[in-house]
C-alpha cells in the first residue's frame, strides 16, 4: 500500500518539511557540538569559537528545506529553478573569492581533528621559526616566540608544513651538550665531572628505559664525538622533564662544569696567536 502525496494538503506537507529541518538541525547542532567540545577540551580552545560550523549546518539545512518547498508549488517551480540555479552560480563566485578564507577554515577544522599540536604546546615549523603555540583560530595559528613576538600563521600554510612538537605525547626532552676539552686533558676526569654535575642539578632526569638501567646503561651517557684542530670534542646526554627545563639545565651546566674543569686541571682550548711588530723584525735584523 502506497501513500499518495500529491492528496496530502500542502500546508501541512511543508509544515512537516520544516519540522523535519528543524529535527535535523537540532541533531546535526548536536553533533557538531559534542564533537567541537570534546576536541577543543583536548586542543584546549575556547569552543564558542567554533560557532560558525553549528550556524552554517543550520542555514544549509533550511535554505534546502525552502528550495524543496518553493519547488514543489507548481506555480513557484520556475522560480524555483531560478533561484537554485542563481544559488549555484552565486556559490562558485564565493567560493572563487573566497578560496583562500576557506582553505584556512577547512585547514582548522583538520587541525581540530587530528590534532597536531594544542594549545601550549611548543612547536617548530620550517624555516627555523619556533615558539608556543598561544591560540587558535578558525584563520590561522598564533605562536609566540621566545622573544615574545606573534608569529601569526594561517591555517592552511602550517597544515602544509613539517612540525616538530616537543609537547605530544612524551614531553621528556633529551638535550646533546657539547664541551671541548684540550689533548693534553684526562677524558675520563672530564666524564666524571659532567656526569656529576649534571645529576645534581635540580632539573635533571633519569631517562633511561627499564632495560637500559639492567644492562649498567649510564644516567649520563659521555662521548667523544670527534677531533678538532686544538681540542677532543665530548657530548653530553641529559634528559629533563620538559624542553623548558633542559634550557635551564644546559645553561646552567655550562657554568658549573667550566667552574669545575677550572678547579680540576681540564683545560678548554683556545687558539693562540702571537704578534710580531715589524719594528722588532727590523731590530732583530
Amino acid at each position: 500500500m502506497s501513500f499518495d502525496f500529491s492528496t496530502f494538503p500542502r500546508p501541512a506537507l511543508y509544515a512537516i518539511i520544516l519540522l523535519l529541518a528543524f529535527v535535523l538541525t537540532l541533531w546535526v547542532r548536536r553533533l557538531i557540538h559534542r564533537f567541537v567540545s570534546d576536541s577543543s577540551l583536548f586542543m584546549k580552545v575556547d569552543a564558542t569559537k567554533y560557532s560558525f560550523i553549528k550556524n552554517a549546518a543550520s542555514l544549509i539545512i533550511f535554505s534546502l528545506a525552502v528550495f524543496i518547498i518553493i519547488y514543489s508549488i507548481p506555480e513557484f517551480r520556475t522560480l524555483g529553478t531560478t533561484l537554485l540555479a542563481s544559488a549555484g552560480v552565486a556559490t562558485a563566485v564565493l567560493a572563487f573569492a573566497s578560496q583562500a578564507a576557506l582553505s584556512n577554515i577547512v585547514s582548522g577544522v583538520f587541525i581540530v581533528i587530528f590534532k597536531p599540536f594544542r594549545v601550549d604546546d611548543l612547536i617548530r615549523i620550517e624555516g627555523d621559526k619556533a615558539g608556543v603555540v598561544e591560540d587558535i583560530t578558525l584563520r590561522h595559528t598564533i605562536i609566540r616566540d621566545f622573544q615574545n613576538q606573534r608569529i601569526i600563521i594561517p591555517n592552511s600554510v602550517i597544515s602544509s608544513q613539517t612540525i616538530v612538537n616537543s609537547h605530544i605525547e612524551d614531553e621528556r626532552f633529551k638535550r646533546q651538550i657539547f664541551f671541548g676539552i684540550s689533548y693534553d686533558s684526562d677524558i675520563d676526569t672530564a666524564f666524571k665531572i659532567i656526569t656529576e654535575e649534571a645529576e645534581k642539578h635540580p632539573y635533571f632526569l633519569d631517562g633511561r628505559t627499564k632495560e637500559e638501567k639492567q644492562s649498567g646503561w649510564p644516567a649520563v651517557k659521555c662521548r667523544v664525538v670527534g677531533f678538532g684542530d686544538s681540542s677532543v670534542n665530548l657530548r653530553a646526554d641529559v634528559w629533563s622533564n620538559s624542553p623548558e627545563e633542559s634550557w635551564e639545565l644546559f645553561c646552567d651546566l655550562n657554568k658549573s662544569v667550566k667552574e669545575r674543569f677550572d678547579k680540576e686541571g681540564i683545560e678548554i682550548p683556545f687558539p693562540y696567536r702571537t704578534v710580531v711588530y715589524k719594528k722588532d723584525l727590523a731590530k732583530n735584523g
